[in-house]
Formats: structure tokens, sequence, C-alpha cells
């Protein structure tokens, strides 16, 4: 058992260091009889891949579904998958489901999801971008600050801020919206900051989401002021974006037909061909069910 955890710690502090997501999935408590028991860990890979041991193909199948939610929402969970009818009295933080293929007994799982810090990346040696780096820290945030006009704006970046004032900034701009950089910001005035964004060689819909003047408007002066107005407004539109997709919309989800489970669809889900759409499965034995007699699930669906 303690190889297995090792192995788990290993396996998260490379995604860790990879800046790749994952859920940590822990059974905390188990109702016999299941064939997890308290203490089992799993760790869920963002395309719905799970390493490690917290149930079988069913709760697996919850623990996929609701972890990718749980991905989407950056907010842990606590999964209780019961074999019975779910309680219909909500938690805050708690969701119960069914899993029929339970034989009695229940099991519960929390689910912590480990995000890789939002990369920012500030381009300047101005004292707005030395202030940047000194507050987004403390913020969660990973600041990369760089004086480089030919850095390259990454797709999995949070934000880009150009605080050069006036070297190649357009260069570095065109670069961020074509990379679909989320937040991009350009420390200027009113008048230069118009007069850099309308030169962009990128369409109108892209000019409108460069913010400048950066920032909320709080009345900021100093480069300190200017650097947390900047930060506030990048975190407010994150936090807008988080709310703007139902979770269900972002996570696909699908019916078994055999066992009448929820799947999430994922390159690792099960499945098979059925008059020319895919069918999805919680599991190979319910698609080996399927295959079996598949006309018998059809009419059942």
């Amino acid at each position: 058992m303690s190889e297995i955890r090792d192995a788990l710690t290993e396996r998260a502090r490379a995604l860790t260091g990879n800046r790749e997501p994952f859920v940590r999935a822990t059974v905390v408590r188990a109702q016999h009889p299941t064939s997890a028991q308290a203490g089992d860990t799993g760790l869920l890979l963002a395309d719905g891949t799970l390493v490690g041991f917290v149930g079988g193909a069913c709760v697996e199948a919850s623990v996929r579904e609701y972890g990718l939610r749980s991905l989407t929402t950056h907010e842990p969970l606590l999964l209780r998958v019961v074999a019975g009818a779910p309680s219909a009295l909500l938690e805050e933080g708690a969701v119960q489901v069914s899993n029929p293929c339970l034989s009695g007994g229940g099991i519960e799982i929390f689910l912590e999801p480990f995000m890789p810090a939002p990369r920012v990346l500030v381009v300047g040696s101005t004292p707005v971008a030395q202030a940047l780096v000194a507050l987004g820290g403390p913020l969660g945030l990973e600041m990369h600050l760089t004086e480089d006009s030919g850095a390259a704006p990454r797709s999995d970046d949070a934000a880009l801020i150009v605080a050069s004032h006036g070297r190649d900034e357009e260069s570095l701009l065109e670069a961020a919206l074509r990379a679909e950089v989320p937040y991009v910001a350009l420390v200027a005035s009113h008048a230069r900051g118009a007069a850099v964004v309308a030169s962009l060689n990128v369409s109108e819909e892209q000019r409108a989401h460069v913010h400048s003047p950066a920032g909320l408007q709080l009345g900021a002066r100093s480069p300190a002021e200017i650097a947390l107005s900047i930060l506030a407004q990048l975190i407010a539109e994150r936090a807008e974006r988080m709310t703007v997709a139902p979770v269900r919309d972002t996570v696909p989800v699908v019916v078994d037909p055999v066992c009448r489970m929820s799947v999430t669809v994922g390159d690792a889900t099960p499945r098979a061909a059925r008059d020319g759409e895919s069918v999805f499965f919680c599991s190979e034995s319910c698609r080996r069910s399927f295959l079996a007699d598949p006309e018998r699930y059809v009419i059942a669906s």
C-alpha cells in the first residue's frame, strides 16, 4: 500500500511540475459491502484517466464525472455514492448519487482539484512591472517578468501585461491575441493606448480584448496602486469567465444504456459503435453486456 501511495505522490509531483491539472480522489468513508476502503486514493487527470484505486468501475464513472466538474469549478467536493435512491437534501460542497452497481453499502470520496497557478507574463522593466510581480505572487499567480520584447505569449497563459512604455508593444499584443490569451493589457495613457490598439494587425473583435488603460478605474496614481488596479481587473475577469458556462456544458455526460449510470465522455471512456454512432459505457463489463445483446439495451434506452 505504501508503494502505491509513494507512486501516486511522485505522479502528483510530476503533474504539478508540468503544470498539469488533476484531482486527488480520497476515500474518506466506506460502508461495506464495497471494494474500496477508507484511505484508498487515486489521481484523476484532465483527460479522464484515473490512476490508483477508489472503487469499482461504476464508482470510477462517478468519480470521473464529478472530478472533471471539480476541475472546471476549481472547488473541492465530497462525493457520496449510495446503492439506493440519493437523498433529496442538498448540502453545500457535497453531492450524492445512486450507483445501481453497488450491492448495498456506500462510499464517500473527497475530490480535491489541483490547478496550476495562473501564469501571468509581464513585459517591461518599469516600476509598474516590478510592482505587478511583487503583488501577484501572494495572490496565487505565477508571475513571469521579462524585458525581452520578443517574449512569446502562450495559449495557456492567464494574462499578458505590457508595461514597457513604448518598446515593441504591438508585436507582443498581436501574439497574445492570436494565442487567445484571456486577459491582455497595455499600460499606457488613454491617447497612446488607443493609438497602439488601433495600429494592431488583428480584427476589430480582437482589438476590443485589449485593456488600455490597464486596470480598474480606482484613481490609482503610484506604481503600486496601478499594479493593484490591473490585478483586480484580471481577477474579476477570471471569476466572471468561470461562471459564464454551466458546468455540465463543459463536461460531456451521457447515460450508460446498460446500468443507466452517468458517464463522462473522454479518450479513456469505453465505447462501441451502433448504427454509425458511438455508445459510451461506465466500464468494459457494461460494454460487453451491450455487445452481447444490443437490441435489448437500445429498446430500454
